[in-house]
């Protein structure tokens, strides 16, 4: 494996009065494609300058396979950053700008040419070779600034939200190339985005940052079924939140009362007793609406009679926004040929059976 590990510890930094980072503390392993999720101004793209060394931070370490590089400059740190404003040279070609870093380091003349139709074939832009940046896409330019910096065979590639002057369509094309080549060179990625879907459709790890702290460090799976708390679950993706009381316990279960709607039975690994009040949410891939109650999920599952306030149809799935004790529930049914349970023939204005099973839902707060 290529790369090095890099330890954040108890990082914190200030502009004036203003604490952009509060005792940050981050391990991420070597090679690994890691991201640092969270909304603008939440502190992500600050931490990535400190581990580039275009800042100092006023308390804390960084350190790469153990060793500190606070006294390194950014020139001696065996790092390289991918902005999103791509910083190429307007008057530079294709290859000189990939060949700059190279040529800084006065590097024999063949050597330059080798490396460079290594790394423009990599990022599968030999053919442009000697058009100028004004003469490339947004996807293309993104690409030549990739090879740039991985050309010097860095230790960490930094990306400070690379895709965000994209398209959609393209972002989701690049993405894919990302992976790809953080698959070809085994280095160690760290990404910085505020874009959900970005973040746990490219990453092996995510830590979601709000406020200058880091609230939850998992895989995207662990981020998006098991958030740590109630910002962490509102963020990635779309959810339901209820907040009810416990009534009574037994079995790994609880009935809990939400206010406007009764009792709900829920399943949770954290401990709950009577009186308790919990905060759980539900995704919208995890509930089926119907105009029969006979088919919604049956055993251990919750059954509530709603109304369809609205229905928005996106191409691969359709989202229906249903009304129910007072709380509006997000419902999405993806496309398909196989039958996944409801009705297609749901109508705005509807009423409604909505359901979902106990263990689909997710205590995030418990509080006594």
């Amino acid at each position: 494996m290529k790369g090095c590990r890099v330890d954040l510890r108890a990082i914190s930094k200030s502009f004036g009065t203003y604490q952009a980072l509060k005792d940050v503390s981050l391990s991420i392993q070597k090679g690994e494609f890691f991201s640092l999720l969270g909304p603008s101004g939440c502190g992500k793209t600050t931490l990535l300058r400190l581990i580039a060394g275009f800042d100092d931070p006023g308390a804390g370490d960084i350190l790469l396979d153990d060793s500190s590089i606070l006294a390194l400059p950014a020139n001696e740190r065996h790092v390289n950053t991918v902005f999103q404003s791509y910083a190429l040279f307007p008057h530079l070609s294709v290859f000189e700008n990939v060949a700059f870093p190279l040529r800084l380091r006065k590097k024999p003349s063949g050597f330059i040419r080798d490396e460079v139709a290594r790394y423009l074939s990599m990022v599968r832009l030999e053919e442009h070779r000697d058009k100028f940046p004004a003469q490339l896409s947004g996807g293309q330019k993104q690409r030549v600034a990739i090879a740039r910096a991985l050309i010097n065979e860095p230790a960490v590639l930094l990306l400070d939200e690379p895709l965000a002057a994209l398209d959609a369509k393209l972002r989701q094309h690049m993405l894919i190339e990302l992976d790809s080549i953080h698959d070809s060179v085994g280095i160690t990625f760290i990404y910085v985005t505020h874009d959900q879907q970005e973040a746990i459709s490219i990453s092996d790890r995510v830590a979601v940052m709000n406020e200058g702290a880091v609230l939850q460090v998992g895989t995207p799976q662990e981020i998006y079924e098991s958030p740590a708390d109630l910002f962490v679950a509102r963020f990635i993706g779309e959810t339901t939140i209820l907040v009810g009381t416990v009534v009574r316990t037994g079995g790994g279960a609880a009935e809990v009362n939400v206010p406007g709607l009764g009792p709900v039975a829920v399943q949770s690994a954290k401990a709950l007793a009577p009186g308790n009040t919990v905060t759980f949410t539900i995704r919208p891939e995890k509930l089926v609406a119907s105009r029969e109650k006979q088919d919604l999920p049956g055993n251990g599952g919750n059954c509530f009679q709603g109304v369809v306030e609205e229905i928005i149809y996106t191409g691969f799935l359709t989202k229906f926004f249903i009304k129910a004790g007072g709380t509006t529930f997000r419902v999405f049914r993806q496309h398909g040929n196989l039958p996944r349970g409801g009705d297609s023939a749901i109508a705005w204005r509807d009423t409604v059976y909505l359901g979902w099973q106990a263990g689909d839902a997710y205590v995030v707060e418990v509080k006594q």
